[in-house]
């Protein structure tokens, strides 16, 4: 896990898009280098024609402007050249965005409801739910009016009290909806993110690859405390999932916080 910080938050001077750990992260990720190399290669031969007319055919060596005004070959150039970059981009970015609409097959579902200003998890089919909101420690250095420092918390506003624990290689279906207003869940270690809408309940899914600590907040401006309702994921092998599911259900809370704050460690680790 030598990358779960960056995909927790930002580097410093961290300028592009991190891989991920979904396969729909990776899609994103893969696109997105696509038109940028796409875009460079654009970018200089335009601004490297100008260069050349500007330094090579100025007027003070003598340079005389064309008369012609119309070249066939030049404008069926300028329209073929385009129009296949397009497609290029457009292809593969299709196929990405179908499937990571494509729910088919899940293993297991969980539904997530938006609240002002917090989220409930539901493991439908388990009989396993909660809130998660802000946690303590964040809540008072925020009330208390300090100016945190990076060094001494680094998860300032992104920790929570309850995380979702999710389980590595296994495809999770969502389904996302809100009780109040409209938020938005995201995560951006996921690849995705997805409206929480009163009243309409949208679909989106994952299948992490490697555990650990994958942290994300509400997208979409939910009113005065938007910026206080973070998410954080902690995806654990299979066997510690279901052994965290059995606390879960029997009420051992304790056994659940251990489980889960090994996943911490692991995420957190590297």
């Amino acid at each position: 896990m030598a990358h779960s910080l960056a995909y927790a938050n930002p580097e410093p001077w961290q300028l592009n898009l991190s891989p991920g750990v979904t396969q729909t992260a990776e899609n994103a990720y893969h696109a997105h280098m696509l038109v940028l190399w796409i875009c460079v290669a654009i970018g200089v031969v335009v601004f490297g024609a100008m260069a050349i007319s500007m330094v090579k055919f100025r007027k003070s060596k003598g340079a005389v402007p064309a008369t012609w005004s119309h070249n066939t070959v030049a404008e069926l150039i300028w329209t073929v050249v385009p129009v296949l970059l397009l497609i290029a981009m457009a292809w593969p970015a299709t196929r990405y965005l179908i499937a990571q609409y494509d729910t088919s097959e899940s293993e297991m579902t969980v539904k997530v409801t938006g609240y002002q200003w917090m989220w409930r998890y539901e493991y439908l089919g388990e009989d396993v739910g909660f809130t998660s909101r802000l946690d303590r420690e964040s809540e008072r250095i925020r009330q208390s009016g300090i100016t945190p420092t990076l060094a001494d918390n680094p998860n300032y506003l992104l920790d929570v009290d309850n995380a979702l624990v999710l389980p590595t290689d296994t495809k999770i279906r969502f389904v996302i909806t809100a009780d109040d207003v409209i938020h938005a869940w995201w995560v951006p270690a996921l690849g995705w993110k997805q409206d929480a809408i009163p009243g309409v309940i949208n679909e989106a899914w994952t299948e992490i690859r490697q555990p650990g600590v994958y942290r994300g907040q509400c997208a979409e401006l939910c009113g005065k405390d938007h910026g206080f309702m973070p998410i954080v994921v902690k995806a654990v092998p299979k066997a510690e999932y279901q052994n965290w599911l059995v606390a879960q259900k029997s009420g051992d809370t304790a056994a659940a916080a251990r489980i889960a704050s090994v996943a911490a460690v692991v995420g957190d680790e590297g």
